[in-house]
């Protein structure tokens, strides 16, 4: 699908795009190119820039993960809405498909979560861990399927693959995701995890804009695009 299709916002200013899962956010050791490239490429096209087109990466999205992405268009967005993210004003929301049904309908989960910089995975451990940090995130069974489950996931705090670790420490895993205990990988090797809204406020106009990303249409997903 072509940047073109999964534009959720675009102006001067920002724009928000319905990242695929495999994409990168930022370059890694792979060298594939990275939605970026891809967006900057786009916007050379459309506009006939000459030269390097400006794009600044607001916030990210695990590889294997999809869903509404923000990035900037010129520098003073960039610093302001790298001021909203920082200071926890924007909204976010996640969908997630998961194999166990969690044990109430509804609920916080808060733990201390590590990073582990070598496997590039964070592990929760107890509060007075060296290095630990709090995370709180709350949930909600918004759908079900013959086998699974699909949550809502509202965001307290940001901290490295939380909504992972946090649902895998609670026996709901996410599916597809081998890296945080499910026991089968989907065969595009993405997990089952969507960025489905996402509010901010725009850097100049101080407009409250708010984008809805629409859900893969592939695998289990297909299982709840009525919700």
């Amino acid at each position: 699908m072509n940047i073109s299709e999964r534009i959720l916002y675009e102006d001067n200013h920002v724009i928000v795009v319905n990242k695929l899962p495999s994409e990168l956010t930022q370059g890694d050791k792979t060298g594939d190119v990275t939605l970026p490239d891809l967006i900057k490429q786009y916007l050379k096209e459309k506009y006939q820039k000459p030269g390097n087109v400006f794009l600044g990466v607001v916030h990210r999205l695990d590889r294997p993960t999809s869903g509404a992405l923000v990035f900037a268009r010129t520098s003073k967005a960039l610093e302001r809405l790298n001021a909203q993210f920082r200071n926890k004003e924007t909204n976010k929301v996640y969908w997630a498909i998961v194999g166990h049904k969690p044990q109430n309908p509804k609920g916080t989960l808060s733990n201390w979560l590590k990073k582990n910089e070598a496997q590039n995975k964070s592990y929760v451990v107890t509060e007075n861990t060296p290095g630990a940090k709090n995370a709180i995130l709350h949930y909600q069974l918004i759908g079900t399927s013959d086998r699974y489950f699909l949550l809502k996931i509202n965001l307290e705090t940001g901290r490295h693959h939380q909504i992972r670790c946090q649902l895998a420490h609670d026996g709901c895993f996410i599916k597809g995701d081998l890296k945080y205990g499910d026991k089968r990988s989907n065969p595009d090797g993405s997990i089952c995890l969507h960025a489905r809204t996402l509010s901010f406020v725009h850097p100049t106009t101080k407009e409250l804009i708010s984008v809805e990303a629409p859900l893969p249409q592939m695998g289990i997903w297909t299982a709840f695009q009525n919700i």
